[in-house]
């Protein structure tokens, strides 16, 4: 089959869905790979290592005609009116947003938005929202450490002690789990909060304090317990008592980074107004969630969508994209994603064969030839 990799349009995107070594794996297998010059350079694939592993090299009209095409983001209004009819897009292709899916459903596209793997064994080596929230949580701690203007180990020396940082990671799924684990190598004191209770044991493992938050009904545990590997919404009377604990616990913390999602619906607020009122000034905030809270906000109320500010002396971060940052491994981490997913809709004689029987396809499939196969 033909495989295109565009170079990616939306703003700020780095990353590619292709690199040198899984175009080399695509062509061993058969395909013919075109990547659109430039595609790769922003995440250090350059053209010349795409061209040694097989590929060839085309303009956007030329790879965005191809009959599989690998993306980062969703096609853009213009991407869209290049692509032919019939052909499959594979990426995050934001499976709950219903105007994007609505334009690949008219455009005559078969759309897989990896996002939507289930969170089961056989799809771990697909699972794009893991590989790249691992990159976010790490990333998270390096800003934190650029805007913070204290060190984060505690330092001895002759001009007197300089105490660690304390910082407080609200949610501790992949991305705070990595970034718990990074902060503890940089010799900070941690402490992690999660709605659910089986991460009490992984915060512990990493070195650093459980934040509990005591259930006090069968409906409050049952909820807790999450679906799919995901949080779910906790009753109002729990989310009150987690905002009482995370606004004594921020009040002491130097650094603050919440990583708070549910899937399909707005980012939760965990970092009150009043809360950030109470931090000590030159503290900063890494809101993971930003661009997907209410307003455009993120677990705060006070985050800007990619924009640094300060509020009550409080640094607050609000990127959108950490990921992009480290763009090379965000890149080679996402491509295997995709190698692995296309595993499943291309046979052994190297034809689409779209398995709806199949649970990650079917997760996975927002339309086929035009059709919309499941809400947005």
């Amino acid at each position: 089959m033909l495989i295109g990799v565009p170079l990616e349009t939306a703003t700020g995107e780095t990353r590619v869905a292709a690199t040198a070594e899984t175009v080399g794996r695509l062509v061993a297998r058969g395909h013919q790979v075109i990547v659109q010059r430039g595609a790769g350079w922003a995440a250090s694939q350059l053209d010349a290592a795409y061209v040694s592993a097989g590929a060839q090299l085309g303009d956007a009209s030329d790879v965005l005609r191809a009959q599989i095409v690998l993306k980062v983001r969703a096609p853009s209004e213009i991407e869209l009116k290049k692509m032919k009819h019939g052909s499959v897009v594979i990426g995050m292709l934001d499976p709950f947003n219903a105007q994007s899916t609505s334009a690949m459903a008219a455009a005559g596209l078969t759309a897989f938005a990896l996002e939507a793997a289930p969170r089961t064994t056989r799809a771990q080596s697909m699972d794009v929202l893991s590989s790249q929230a691992n990159i976010a949580g790490y990333r998270a701690v390096i800003e934190a450490t650029r805007l913070y203007q204290r060190f984060m180990p505690m330092l001895m020396t002759a001009a007197g002690t300089v105490k660690a940082a304390r910082l407080l990671v609200i949610g501790a799924g992949v991305a705070g789990l990595q970034a718990i684990a990074t902060a503890r190598r940089l010799g900070a004191v941690i402490e992690a909060s999660d709605v659910r209770p089986a991460a009490k044991e992984q915060i512990e493992s990493l070195g650093a304090k459980f934040l509990d938050v005591p259930y006090l009904t069968d409906e409050e545990r049952e909820i807790a317990q999450g679906t799919g590997g995901y949080a779910r919404q906790m009753p109002a009377d729990w989310l009150r008592r987690q905002a009482e604990r995370v606004d004594e616990r921020a009040a002491a913390a130097d650094i603050v980074i919440t990583t708070a999602l549910i899937p399909g619906r707005p980012a939760p607020v965990l970092l009150h107004e009043s809360t950030v009122r109470k931090m000590r000034p030159g503290s900063v905030v890494i809101d993971l969630a930003a661009g997907r809270g209410a307003n455009g906000a993120g677990n705060c109320p006070l985050t800007q969508p990619d924009r640094v500010v300060e509020c009550h002396g409080v640094v607050i971060a609000g990127y959108t994209n950490l990921p992009s940052m480290v763009a090379a491994d965000a890149s080679a981490l996402y491509a295997r994603n995709v190698l692995d997913f296309l595993n499943l809709v291309i046979d052994n004689t190297g034809r689409l064969a779209v398995n709806v029987e199949d649970e990650i396809v079917a997760a996975c499939l927002m339309c086929r030839d035009g059709e919309l196969a499941r809400k947005a």
